[in-house]
């Protein structure tokens, strides 16, 4: 073993004459520890909710999005130009359009989206999100979310009119399935009909608004799109679901890294103990490093002693808070004992994370500001004079 090493691990772990020092060392290492541990914790519920959350978007809506603001010709061909695509799996065309929705004297704006059922569960989870009834819309069927038929008590087979722009006089629908999804603003505005129905009542006969595509791994949609893009040479615009979610997405990540910066001040506070906690054991340790270097040892030997026993504490309190983090993160995501309002949050247990990334982020970051706040002590040590410090002895 290194000599300086095994000199400051007996520093640390010796009786010392000074029990006050022992104790700030300890709070040292619990100080460290806490602010590792709440750091994993908070970053694996931020890490939960964004997982949740876009989980839900590309549920809802699709990977990727081909459109036309005027429509385009549902052919086979254009479909197997996307499906051709390298990483796509799945696609779908559709048509989308506002509306309003009338039963008795009660009315609501919708979005109103025409699919083809057997090819819509392919590139979204509608089939998962189905809750009651069934996909099989036929003609006059319609498939709602849980909010809009809460808003308007429907139940399955119930009837309401459907009104847009192109049809005044409206048309009526029969309610054949209802779906959550999780996001309110899908479960409160969506409405699902035939695609042909659609055209009709938007009054585009034989167009479609576009395709919507799924790809094999949602992270690949930029590299998709550019594929497309050149593919459709401007005849139709190419959106991902980070495109279309690019406020929500950037607000997310913007609070994550927030919350790190918020809570490694955390760790900061606990080594400002390591720096007290040195400085008083250098002042305790006068004479011995007198002693030291009167029989040879450099002002780097003396200076290593001290910014290894700062390590030392550092090094404890980072591994038993990433020790606690990560067991409190297993165990909330294991036995889900925390309870969410379902009500506002759309999910009823704490979500949990944890991702290897942020783990070696916070137990980097908690050990070089432990390092770091051994500078200064460890440089006043070995700037003491040997004569000086046994003058008195």
């Amino acid at each position: 073993m290194n000599w300086q090493l095994f000199v400051s691990f007996r520093y640390l772990t010796s009786k010392r004459k000074e029990k006050f020092i022992s104790i700030i060392s300890f709070i040292s290492i619990i100080g460290v520890a806490i602010g590792v541990g709440a750091l994993i914790i908070v970053l694996g519920v931020m890490s939960g909710f964004d997982s949740e959350l876009k989980e839900k978007l590309i549920g809802t809506t699709s990977h990727i999005s081909v459109e036309s603001e005027y429509g385009m010709a549902p052919t086979a061909e254009f479909l197997s130009k996307i499906t051709g695509t390298k990483h796509v799996t799945a696609a779908s065309f559709f048509v989308n359009g506002q509306g309003l929705i009338r039963r008795n004297e009660d009315a609501v704006g919708v979005i109103l989206k025409g699919i083809v059922p057997q090819d819509e569960v392919k590139v979204t989870k509608l089939g998962e999100y189905l809750k009651r009834g069934t996909l099989d819309i036929g003609k006059d069927g319609m498939v709602v979310g849980s909010e809009l038929a809460s808003r308007f008590g429907l139940k399955l087979g119930d009837k309401v009119n459907v009104i847009t722009s192109a049809e005044s006089k409206g048309k009526e629908f029969r309610v054949v399935g209802v779906f959550t999804s999780g996001m309110y603003e899908y479960d409160a505005n969506m409405a699902y009909i035939d695609i042909g129905r659609a055209e009709e009542l938007f009054n585009v006969p034989g167009l479609v608004s576009g395709a919507t595509v799924k790809i094999d791994d949602a992270m690949n949609a930029p590299e998709v799109k550019a594929s497309l893009i050149q593919q459709m040479r401007g005849l139709a615009m190419v959106r991902t679901w980070m495109d279309m979610n690019k406020n929500l997405l950037s607000a997310l990540q913007l609070e994550k890294t927030v919350m790190f910066i918020i809570l490694t001040l955390i760790v900061m506070v606990a080594c400002f103990n390591i720096v007290s906690t040195l400085i008083m054991t250098v002042l305790e340790k006068t004479k011995d490093i007198g002693i030291l270097k009167a029989i040879g040892s450099t002002s780097g030997n003396v200076m290593a002693i001290f910014a290894m026993q700062g390590a030392m504490i550092g090094f404890l309190g980072t591994a038993l808070g990433a020790a606690i983090g990560v067991a409190l993160a297993w165990l909330l995501k294991t036995y889900k004992f925390i309870s969410l309002p379902s009500d506002i949050y759309y999910i009823d247990k704490l979500p949990v994370k944890l991702e290897l990334q942020d783990i070696a982020l916070v137990v980097i970051s908690s050990f070089l500001i432990s390092l770091v706040a051994t500078v200064y002590p460890s440089y006043k040590a070995s700037k003491l004079d040997p004569v000086e410090a046994l003058r008195y002895e």
